[in-house]
């Protein structure tokens, strides 16, 4: 027989905004009634998320502290003109240690893995087996609404964990490796040691179609390696994604999408515009939560909504910026934009990734000749919003 479930809090999707924001409400509020609805049967999916020291405030460290698994104290860059090394720390979290620490805090009533969701409102989650979670509140953090809203370019990935015979030699993460041959769009690779013999090997693009061949970057990858005289290595494990880059779009329109209720994650639109990346929002995002004082469902519609409403308009300028990536630079140039970029102070460098550049930062990003045709630079820029 159907039944229904009462609670507090019902989190719809258990990746990785709904489960911060579980964590966060359980720290703060050990007394509530939290559920977390997942489809799928892990918490967080099968993924590597990876953030800079500067991402997260130090009063919201301890939520994630238990979560990562790797630290570097810096960082390096590699295009054709230009490569450096940023004293930057970088950390990288996995998704099972992810699952892991949301079994072992929270109480067992409040995981629901395996239940397909149909609908869910402001207080009610129904399911495909007929039952109803009915909550002070629900919000609903299962991925991206309706992209169509929104002006897209694409950020594509495939990722593969290489076990190398003798060690691989990288000491520390490598950002972007730009000095590849340029292939559909902004192409680079991305490198991860994780011990002596470890290394995550990520083939990424900047790139205006969505579309993914993963066996073409799977050869890349395997090219790479060799090159790099990593010819005698195995595949442990292996991941692929496509993010959103948003050049522009209509907000109100993407936040109706998914109906009147309080929204987390990529569904609520808090994820960088340029490197499609949610990890520093959803860390932020856990801790509004948990310091509301209204978590009624048409409280926290209001909280949510606002909240990335102003994310939203404060980040204008990456939209910006995407735009003269996507539209003012050739498919093959575009390394040019990022190459220059990252001749700029460390500190800018770390205040745009955390999507909080001050002024100033936005000032020298544009002062200079662009690296862009200057004509179809001021066209893009004419369409910015």
């Amino acid at each position: 027989m159907p039944s229904t479930i009462l609670c507090d809090v019902a989190i719809v999707g258990g990746g990785l905004a709904g489960s911060l924001t579980a964590l966060a409400l359980h720290a703060r509020r050990p007394d509530l009634d939290v559920r977390v609805i997942e489809g799928g049967t892990v918490f967080g999916g099968h993924h590597l998320w990876s953030f800079f020291g500067a991402d997260v405030v130090k009063p919201h460290r301890p939520l994630i502290a238990p979560i990562v698994a790797h630290a570097w104290p810096d960082y390096d860059v590699r295009f054709p003109a230009h490569a450096r090394t940023l004293a930057q720390p970088y950390y990288t979290v996995r998704s099972e240690r992810l699952d892991a620490h949301v079994r072992a805090t929270l109480p067992e009533l409040a995981l629901m893995t395996g239940r397909k969701v149909l609908a869910c409102s402001a207080t009610a989650v129904v399911m495909a087996d007929g039952d109803r979670v009915e909550a002070r509140g629900v919000i609903d953090a299962r991925g991206a609404g309706d992209l169509s809203t929104l002006e897209c370019g694409w950020q594509k990935f495939v990722g593969q964990e290489l076990r190398v015979a003798g060690g691989h030699s990288v000491t520390r993460p490598v950002v972007m490796d730009a000095t590849v041959d340029q292939h559909d769009g902004y192409r680079f690779v991305y490198l991860l040691p994780f011990s002596a013999e470890t290394l995550l090997v990520e083939d990424t693009y900047y790139s205006d179609t969505p579309d993914l061949d993963r066996a073409t970057l799977r050869d890349r990858i395997g090219d790479y390696a060799r090159a790099a005289g990593w010819g005698d290595h195995a595949v442990e494990r292996e991941e692929h994604g496509v993010l959103a880059v948003v050049l522009g779009g209509d907000f109100e329109a993407y936040w109706r999408s998914t109906g009147k209720v309080a929204k987390a994650g990529v569904r609520a639109g808090l994820f960088h515009p340029t490197t499609g990346y949610s990890f520093p929002d959803a860390v932020r995002f856990a801790h509004l939560i948990a310091d509301a004082n209204d978590l009624s469902g048409a409280a926290l519609h209001d909280l949510t909504h606002a909240y990335a409403a102003r994310a939203w308009a404060e980040r204008k300028f990456y939209r910006m910026l995407d735009l003269m990536l996507f539209k003012a630079a050739e498919p093959a140039e575009r390394y040019r934009v990022l190459e220059r970029f990252y001749t700029l102070r460390p500190g800018l460098v770390s205040r745009f990734y955390a999507a909080r550049s001050t002024t100033l930062d936005k000032m020298r990003v544009l002062a200079g000749k662009p690296p862009v045709p200057i004509g179809r630079a001021m066209a893009a820029l004419k369409d910015a919003s």
